[in-house]
């Protein structure tokens, strides 16, 4: 009599209902947030204000900043990494930005360029140690949060930088402000569309190039990546300039939005973008997440804490309650992994 064989883990997950729940998850805790969101919402003159297109759009906008770092951040996730300093960095570049046009007389597209640069340059500075030195990503980055928040506190001198659009000395080109803007009838918000934009492009080159088979690759099994000839240092080093690149991407998008630089803007931010990222259904372990699930997740986020903010729930609570949804998500990842006999 034949042995019955063990399914292997990838064929064990598209049976098991358990490892099916955490694939969707997000879009399953979406749904559940929007229904309730529907039933307990305020009412006012009849109308459910939950569901109220400018209470829709800003939610969309409010998440936008948080969402284009967790798309950076998915990326480091899935290699088993981790990265700290993206809500210190989003405040140095709205600071740097800030400064470049109103002191600096830059234009905006050298600004922009330039920034985005730092980020990058800043975020492959951290992989590259991180990798060189055999150090943890957690310390790496966390010295780099403390390094970008003390650069955005220099270079403001620990004042808000104000941003006032026109012609001239002192004034930033007037297009800048279309990152705080709405479009189509004013209900879409430009900081939205370039969360959208980014996203799509990332789900691209996550789903559809040999970089991004690689970023599975070195998250899955990093010594067998190795193995296959796969570049395990450049692409450890790479997540993490794409990751540098979405906070000064969202650093801009601060500063166009709130027209001003602070070097306090973006605390926490990192961990509302992990968050969105677990609750996404990427795994801490590396080896499996999606971009898709990622965007699921950051808007179910900001759905559940307008749910709660039109209920007049107290901040306190809401931070419990994403805190709770954070466990469970990783708890369910852990429970998975277990079955599928992984360690």
């Amino acid at each position: 009599m034949t042995e019955a064989k063990p399914l292997a883990a990838p064929e064990a997950r598209k049976r098991d209902p358990l490892a099916l729940l955490v694939r969707f998850q997000s879009l399953i805790g979406l749904v559940l947030v929007a229904l309730g969101g529907i039933i307990f919402s305020p009412r006012r003159h009849g109308e459910i204000l939950f569901l109220a297109p400018d209470n829709i759009a800003n939610i969309v906008r409010a998440v936008s900043e948080t969402g284009i770092i967790a798309i950076g951040m998915t990326f480091v996730i899935i290699t088993a990494g981790i990265d700290l300093s993206v809500g210190a960095l989003l405040g140095l570049s709205s600071v740097v930005t800030a400064t470049m046009m109103i002191s600096g007389g830059f234009g905006l597209v050298p600004t922009l360029l330039l920034v985005l640069l730092m980020g990058t340059v800043f975020g492959a500075a951290q992989g590259t140690i991180s990798t060189r030195f055999r150090l943890e990503p957690f310390i790496v980055t966390l010295a780099g949060l403390q390094a970008a928040r003390g650069l955005a506190l220099v270079v403001s001198d620990n004042q808000y930088i104000n941003i006032s659009y026109g012609d001239g000395p002192g004034l930033a080109p007037p297009v800048f402000a279309v990152l705080g803007e709405r479009l189509f009838n004013n209900t879409v918000p430009v900081a939205t569309l370039v969360f959208i934009a980014f996203a799509a492009v990332a789900t691209v080159v996550l789903n559809t190039t040999r970089f991004g088979r690689y970023v599975f690759a070195v998250g899955g099994n990093e010594r067998a990546a190795q193995l296959s000839g796969v570049p395990v240092t450049l692409v450890k080093t790479s997540v993490y300039a794409i990751t540098g690149f979405a906070a000064a991407l969202a650093g801009i998008v601060h500063a166009g939005q709130f027209n001003f630089g602070s070097a306090n803007d973006g605390t926490g931010y990192e961990l509302t973008a992990i968050a969105a990222v677990v609750i996404g259904g990427t795994s801490l372990f590396g080896g499996s997440g999606s971009m898709v699930g990622t965007v699921a997740g950051t808007i179910m986020l900001g759905a559940l804490a307008n749910v709660l903010q039109l209920n007049n729930i107290t901040p306190a609570l809401q931070l419990l309650a994403t805190a709770a949804i954070i466990v469970l998500a990783a708890v369910l990842q852990s429970l998975v992994r277990r079955r599928e006999g992984l360690r």
